[in-house]
């Protein structure tokens, strides 16, 4: 039987990365497109077996090169996101624009599928550019390819991730953590590794045409994540509510650092529940569990923030 040929967009993120090793794991042959191959190619090629991964460098969107890659794949996947804008605009042209033309050429070719990841509880954050870029790109992909599976995941976490690692070490370093609209946001964050087999279970299944939201086993506020993260770094720390003004002036600022801690469209993002919205099946729905707790897999990585590191008494504790 013929290996199934698989298109990757966005192949070096925390994702991207795990995607790779399962997808070689399971026999598929995978090309990964990826801005600056010598950069990304040693974190690349250790993730699959030798064989089943090419690598080809495109430093822009080439219409008529990624229309070339098309021409022998059988599924076509984007994972390509970003968190902040460096520029006007690339909201748009990353969430909007980009998926809007892969999906065109997914329906030129007559790929068997295109599995585009988008994101979780956005419907509501009409004063968001990230939210609503990435919403316009879910409806293009609708509207230009039939043969769809749009994929929103809450929060993605994982030894890898800029989220738990960044508020872990925060958390080691402040005094303090202000709470944006009193830390009561709700999230159903999900582990990497579930979402990765996810996204492995609709490549194999018979589906097309569908939007699932992608979610873990457990429904938790913000303030209840920080406290998860504290108690896994043994670390004590006030959790102060922010006013707004406050919280806005500190998003302002924050955002000039070369890599935003936060963003003021960030900030209005966190007024909207990250959860399950009733509009489409979730991953539970369809059958496809996920089973990793937050807390459970935070502690197998948080001793990198704790106090003697990985020599602290609480990985001794365990070790024992």
């Amino acid at each position: 039987m013929k290996q199934k040929e698989i298109l990757l967009f966005g192949g070096t993120g925390q994702i991207g990365r795990n995607l790779v090793r399962k997808l070689s794991e399971n026999n598929y042959k995978i090309t990964v497109v990826t801005r600056n191959l010598h950069q990304s190619g040693y974190i690349l090629k250790t993730q699959a077996n030798p064989g089943y991964l090419n690598l080809v460098e495109m430093n822009n969107f080439n219409m008529k090169k990624i229309s070339s890659l098309m021409e022998n794949i059988d599924i076509c996947i984007n994972l390509v996101g970003i968190l902040y804008e460096k520029k006007k605009d690339e909201f748009k042209l990353i969430h909007t624009d980009f998926p809007n033309m892969l999906s065109k050429l997914a329906k030129t070719h007559q790929i068997k599928k295109f599995i585009h990841v988008s994101s979780l509880g956005i419907e509501n954050a009409i004063d968001s550019k990230y939210a609503q870029s990435k919403l316009e790109g879910e409806n293009t992909v609708r509207n230009n390819f039939s043969k769809f599976i749009i994929l929103k995941p809450s929060i993605v976490y994982s030894v890898d991730d800029k989220f738990t690692t960044n508020f872990m070490s925060l958390l080691s370093l402040l005094p303090f953590m202000p709470l944006y609209y009193s830390g009561k946001t709700k999230f159903i964050p999900i582990h990497v590794i579930d979402l990765v087999n996810i996204i492995m279970n609709v490549i194999e299944i018979e589906t097309e045409g569908i939007t699932i939201e992608c979610v873990g086993p457990e429904t938790l506020s913000f303030k209840e994540i920080l406290r998860k993260l504290l108690r896994s770094i043994d670390k004590k720390r006030l959790l102060i509510p922010l006013p707004m003004p406050i919280a806005k002036f500190s998003a302002k600022l924050l955002q000039l650092l070369p890599k935003p801690i936060l963003t003021e469209d960030q900030l209005r993002t966190l007024k909207y529940d990250n959860i399950l919205s009733g509009k489409y099946k979730s991953n539970f729905d369809i059958g496809i569990k996920a089973e990793k707790f937050f807390e459970n897999e935070i502690n197998k990585y948080s001793f990198n923030w704790r106090s003697g590191g990985q020599f602290s008494k609480e990985t001794k504790k365990k070790i024992l």
